[in-house]
């Protein structure tokens, strides 16, 4: 037989008589159980207490239980809420499951029916905790606090990445880096070098794009003196001040097809001969490529030798968009506040809650950096602790616009499910019980939606 599950358990009772046998009964089966005698005193127990099943007694004549129900599941989006009414309240019923109640029971309920109903009512609580201390163990198992300082994220499809990189770091092949303008490539190949067994060489950039074509090729595998005019002196190119270590290449798609050619071959032989010499020079050098633009259909219009993309496409990290992974967005906002307002000397303290949904319902097309950007100009320009929508340098997105409509082909399926989840909840004044019974599906699906968008707090329903 199963072990019963032992939880906090809070009654909110008015009845003294009730209350104290309610909670003899549950105390009895290993609970640990509080009580409160109304719902105002409730909500100050809470601000201690972390309760997974939440007793109710609700009165028809006194609608502050309703207020109750409302503040205290913003508060534990994850405990269980049973109400419990006389019977033949329907109204009140009905109501209490609009407000957040996950269970209604009609008084007088028996002792064993109790027990049973609080024991399943602690699947959802404990299993969240569960799922929370796994996030959480899986977290740390990773060297992702050396990361924290550049590269921030807890969105799964970062932890992916992450898990990657740290696999890739630790062998000898050539990584490629792909991703939109401003995801933070060159931070990842900073912690692919830091966490390798290179890390005590020097971490060595070029960006291919910013140089013609005859001074890349000089800049990458050096010149003997002569080479060209103006080459007075032998130089070492970024191979040989790399050796040792790792060569950084930025924006490797628009590298001249004269010096892929040059660039497969060391790939190949790990051999380079300096611009207008003979000598072969053998360098012991690691390199990591990072495109934002995608390497097969250059190859297939000819910009881009085949042979070279399979030789670089040996280890593939894909760093997401931040508009793919929403819930960073928070967390990247308060990374850069304590960033900038310590840089400038800045009293603000965070974010206003429709600063934060602003934050989150933009979708960044320069992706981090313009990010990073947009705090750093609130930061310097607000005179409030907290930063507001007016102070973001940011459009507030057009409600009269369809932007899927748009956005199709090429809008991913996480994309279509936030609008969906969002537009639905719009409709129906923030209910998510409504607009889960809209959408066919969990009340449950739709509370974690919202918190892994960072909008767990949720705006007061209408109807309650």
């Amino acid at each position: 037989m199963a072990q019963e599950q032992t939880g906090r358990i809070l009654i909110v009772e008015s009845d003294r008589a009730l209350q104290s046998k309610l909670e003899a009964q549950l105390s009895a089966i290993g609970h640990i159980v509080e009580t409160a005698p109304d719902s105002a005193a409730a909500l100050e127990h809470l601000e201690g207490s972390m309760p997974d099943v939440v007793l109710l007694a609700l009165d028809p004549e006194r609608m502050g239980g309703f207020d109750f129900l409302r503040e205290a599941r913003a508060l534990l989006p994850a405990a269980s809420f049973i109400a419990m009414a006389e019977t033949g309240s329907t109204d009140t019923a009905v109501k209490a499951l609009a407000c957040g109640a996950d269970r209604l029971l009609t008084r007088p309920v028996r002792p064993d029916a109790l027990a049973l109903i609080v024991e399943r009512s602690l699947d959802k609580p404990l299993h969240a905790r569960d799922a929370m201390e796994a996030r959480a163990g899986a977290a740390a198992t990773l060297p992702t606090i050396a990361l924290m300082d550049r590269v921030v994220g807890v969105h799964p499809s970062m932890q992916r990445l992450f898990n990657r990189l740290l696999q890739a770091a630790k062998s000898r092949s050539t990584v490629l880096i792909q991703g939109e303008t401003g995801t933070g490539k060159e931070l990842i190949a900073k912690a692919i070098h830091e966490h390798s067994l290179r890390s005590e060489g020097p971490l060595v950039r070029l960006n291919c794009a910013a140089l013609a074509e005859s001074v890349l090729e000089s800049e990458l595998f050096g010149h003997e003196k002569g080479a060209f005019t103006g080459a007075v002196t032998r130089r070492k190119g970024r191979f040989e001040q790399a050796d040792g270590g790792t060569l950084f290449l930025d924006e490797l798609s628009e590298m001249p097809l004269s010096v892929q050619i040059k660039l497969l071959r060391f790939l190949q032989e790990r051999e380079l001969e300096r611009v207008g010499g003979n000598e072969t020079v053998s360098v012991n050098v690691r390199v990591v490529a990072a495109t934002n633009r995608d390497l097969k259909s250059l190859v297939e219009d000819g910009k881009f030798r085949e042979d070279l993309y399979f030789r670089l496409k040996v280890v593939v990290l894909e760093v997401p968009p931040l508009r793919a992974r929403p819930s960073d967005i928070p967390l990247l906002a308060d990374h850069f506040l304590r960033l900038y307002a310590d840089e400038n000397d800045k009293q603000v303290q965070g974010f206003t809650h429709d600063a934060k949904e602003a934050l989150v319902a933009y979708p960044w097309p320069g992706n981090v950096r313009e990010l990073q950007h947009a705090i750093e100009q609130a930061v310097v320009l607000c005179e409030k602790e907290l930063i507001d929508t007016e102070d973001l340098p940011i459009e507030p997105p057009d409600r009269e616009a369809e932007p899927l409509s748009l956005l199709v082909p090429g809008v991913t399926l996480a994309e279509v499910e936030r609008y969906t989840i969002m537009k639905t909840l719009e409709a129906v004044g923030g209910s998510p019980t409504k607009a889960a019974a809209i959408l066919g599906i969990s009340k449950r699906t739709i509370h974690y939606r919202l918190e892994e968008w960072g909008l767990a707090k949720t705006k007061p329903e209408d109807t309650c």
